[in-house]
């Protein structure tokens, strides 16, 4: 899906603990209702959360739903299933 990236990316895990390459933004999952300027204005546009377990991308993600949000995917296992693939997490400030 990052070879030919068609969405918004978006780290919802607190506290952050590193991200997936391409990641576009990162809003933690419990702040989604203070952060509706930084989501994207179309409400159709594709995005996918994520978080260490996916926990948090969930809660996330039904929160996206109920802010009118109609293409939102849950990256399930996050980004430990990323890690235990052999991919790195970036670690950005």
């Amino acid at each position: 899906m990052l070879q030919n990236k068609d969405f918004v990316l978006i780290n919802v895990h607190i506290p952050y603990e590193g991200e997936l390459p391409q990641t576009d933004l990162f809003i933690p999952y419990n702040a989604f209702d203070q952060n509706i300027n930084r989501l994207p204005q179309d409400k159709a546009a594709r995005v996918v959360l994520y978080c260490m377990s996916g926990r948090m991308s969930a809660i996330a993600s039904e929160t996206m739903v109920n802010l009118g949000y109609t293409n939102v995917l849950n990256l399930k296992e996050g980004m430990r299933e990323w890690q235990q693939k052999g991919y790195s997490l970036l670690n950005k400030p």
